[in-house]
């Protein structure tokens, strides 16, 4: 297997708002499983997700949407409650942010199951390689997909893991090597954590062995935030990069099916940092497990479930992992980093990308480690596609399809505690006034969603039966060379997400002043 040598330090992949608390939660018990039901699935039986046999790229079928799905039904800004004032006003910071170097937006509203409005703003690749403008690209349109990031671990394996329990084929209360298997703690290996509980080899076994489903949606399960199995020069026990380090859960980064099967190893083979439930640490490893377990219980790679489960009845045609390989061009999306993965040249490996990526994922592990299709990142999707996918947590329906109960929405979407009231399992609460970052400072305590890192949210309030899902590239963009993982595109009113509700909920169902609400604006365009 061929070493990647990071040559600087890689991206801060924790989540902005990653909190910690020390609060120990109860384990309870589970039905017991057959011995049967606890073995690994052998690899002839699970999806085939990457790679054929020679090493050769495996396509998967494509999965047709029937053109005879109706569309949602649309109605006014005014039906809506929404002041067209509202609105303006958002069209015209984008705009302004677009003409002054902002790479592009996206937004979709809907309203009691309705679509109210969409939009789109910027070029679908703002940036030349050495970072000065591109005036040929052509314009972002309602149809162009973004690279969603981590709304994955929301669409691509939360409404998974939802659908599954109102089908009662997953507990939350089941044990990860229920699904996983023996190996999944047999096989930890022991790492003398610099920031961490202390432990032993038997007691990180006795760790794994007690890991919840319910863990990983919450992010209590112990994982490092990220335990770089892409980057074989990384200190995993200081967590820093160290030029003479060899990383021991090293996976590789070839983007294979092969490496895709190393990294799930080298999950069963990480230590944890604390005790399952001792505590919160935002990691994309509870998630890249989270992915592999659904697709164990399916047969199906993500991909495969989402489209099959929930595009094809909905009529999503713009909603997928690896739009390449689904007849897409590259044009279709909306491009992130200029120069690859490497912060534009400040950091080499071998095998690193250097090209503008458009239409591959951007997030390392996903790309690298999981050959594009992970639980906690790879999906594009557009933003009206994004709002009809996320309005189903309103009512857990579509049409006469019924997709989660009403009880497992409430179960999903309510405070994980009475001291965590920002955080669902896996979605991201309101709470105390807690994601006001992401949700603005309007909406209620109720409200839901998720952020990604390349500059895209989905919000939900179920209170006032709104969604609004609003998707940037920001990351297309140079690089701020003092902080490589600070992008100019992030600088911009733009591209801080939450100005966004804040605006809409300034007019929601109320009157008001329509000049006051532009003058008060300016501040946004100067």
């Amino acid at each position: 297997m061929q070493g990647c040598s990071a040559r600087s330090p890689w991206e801060d992949r924790t989540a902005p708002d990653q909190e910690v608390t020390e609060a120990a939660g109860e384990a309870e018990e589970t039905e017991s499983y057959t011995e049967d039901a606890m073995k690994i699935i052998a690899e002839a039986d699970m999806p085939e997700t990457a790679s054929g046999e020679g090493g050769e790229e495996a396509v998967r079928e494509e999965i047709v949407i029937p053109e005879d799905i109706p569309g949602p039904e649309r109605i006014t800004v005014s039906e809506a409650g929404i002041h067209e004032e509202c609105l303006a006003l958002i069209d015209r910071i984008i705009e302004k942010d677009v003409e002054n170097g902002f790479p592009g937006a996206q937004l979709a509203i809907m309203r009691d199951g309705k679509l109210v409005y969409e939009n789109a703003w910027g070029s679908t690749n703002a940036y030349y390689p050495d970072g000065s403008r591109k005036e040929d690209s052509p314009p972002a349109t309602i149809d162009t997909m973004y690279d969603l990031a981590s709304i994955t671990k929301m669409i691509g394996v939360n409404y998974a893991v939802q659908k599954l329990v109102t089908e009662g084929r997953l507990g939350i209360e089941d044990k990860v090597s229920d699904h996983m298997g023996e190996r999944f703690y047999e096989d930890v290996i022991y790492l003398d954590y610099v920031k961490g509980e202390e432990s032993d080899l038997n007691t990180q076994k006795e760790w794994k062995k007690t890991m919840t489903i319910r863990d990983l949606l919450t992010h209590k399960a112990g994982f490092p935030a990220d335990p770089h199995y892409c980057h074989i020069d990384y200190n995993a026990e200081t967590q820093e990069y160290e030029d003479d380090a060899v990383n021991p859960l090293y996976a590789g980064c070839g983007a294979d099916k092969e490496t895709r099967d190393n990294t799930i190893e080298s999950i069963c083979r990480t230590p944890l940092l604390h005790a399952p439930g001792n505590g919160t640490l935002y990691s994309d490893v509870d998630y890249m497990l989270l992915g592999v377990i659904v697709e164990q219980i399916t047969g199906k790679d993500l991909d495969t479930y989402l489209k099959e489960t929930f595009c094809v009845p909905m009529g999503l045609a713009r909603l997928t992992y690896e739009p390449l390989k689904h007849g897409f061009q590259p044009s279709d999306c909306a491009a992130t980093e200029l120069n690859g993965n490497t912060r534009d040249g400040g950091i080499y490996f071998d095998g690193i990308r250097t090209e503008t990526l458009q239409g591959e994922v951007h997030d390392e592990n996903a790309y690298y480690c999981m050959a594009g299709v992970s639980g906690h990142a790879g999906l594009f999707g557009s933003a009206t596609d994004l709002a009809r996918i996320a309005d189903i947590m309103l009512t857990g329906r579509h049409g006469d399809t019924e997709f989660f109960s009403e009880e497992v929405i409430r179960l999903f979407t309510g405070a994980e505690s009475t001291t965590n009231r920002n955080w669902g399992l896996g979605w991201w609460r309101q709470g105390d006034m807690q994601r006001t970052k992401y949700f603005g400072t309007k909406a209620g305590e109720n409200t839901f969603g998720h952020q990604g890192w390349t500059g895209t949210l989905i919000m939900v309030d179920p209170d006032k039966k709104i969604v609004i899902a609003y998707l940037t590239n920001k990351i297309n963009s140079p690089v701020n060379k003092k902080n490589l993982n600070k992008f100019t595109g992030s600088t911009y009113t733009s591209a801080s997400l939450g100005f966004v509700p804040d605006i809409i909920y300034t007019g929601l169902d109320k009157e008001v002043d329509a000049e006051a609400l532009l003058e008060g604006g300016k501040w946004y365009v100067q």
